[in-house]
């Protein structure tokens, strides 16, 4: 697999007189084993968190894991989830990364990094949101299926 757009058309490079292959039998099926693996490899690094010792995933991770601990508690509450939803999908602004690594350092209590996240949203200085740019949400833009002179397909 690769995400470079010339190692993609350089593989499925050949010559205007080439005959085209039909489909393989389980062209879709092996679509949903790659959107798959996406999926679970993104779960695993953690999106674009950045560097495990940076403000954005030690932040990221300190308050999804105190929301799931208060989670159907009084403490439980939407502006905590939307916080979270913004530090995973934007860029945190400079401001803000300076603050919560001073907050950091000072062990602050989950429950008041929370309240400090919460209180950065609301003033509009905790991420960098452009609402006109497109979701960053994978997307496919083509499963082309390549296969071997045999007639046998290929990942």
């Amino acid at each position: 697999m690769t995400e470079s757009p010339l190692a993609i058309l350089k593989a499925a490079e050949c010559d205007p007189e080439t005959p085209a292959v039909s489909r393989h039998d389980n062209h879709h099926e092996m679509v949903r084993q790659g959107v798959e693996r996406i999926a679970s490899d993104e779960k695993l690094v953690g999106g674009q968190l950045g560097r495990p010792s940076g403000a954005r995933f030690r932040t990221y991770e300190r308050l999804k894991r105190y929301a799931d601990e208060v989670r159907g508690t009084l403490f439980d509450l939407p502006e905590l989830r939307r916080a979270i939803e913004d530090i995973y999908h934007y860029p945190l602004r400079q401001a803000a990364v300076d603050s919560l690594n001073r907050q950091l350092r000072s062990g602050i209590s989950d429950a008041d990094l929370a309240q400090r996240v919460i209180e950065l949203r609301d003033e509009g200085r905790l991420s960098i949101i452009h609402e006109e740019e497109e979701s960053q949400e994978p997307h496919i833009i083509c499963s082309l299926g390549l296969a071997s002179p045999a007639g046998e397909a290929e990942v």
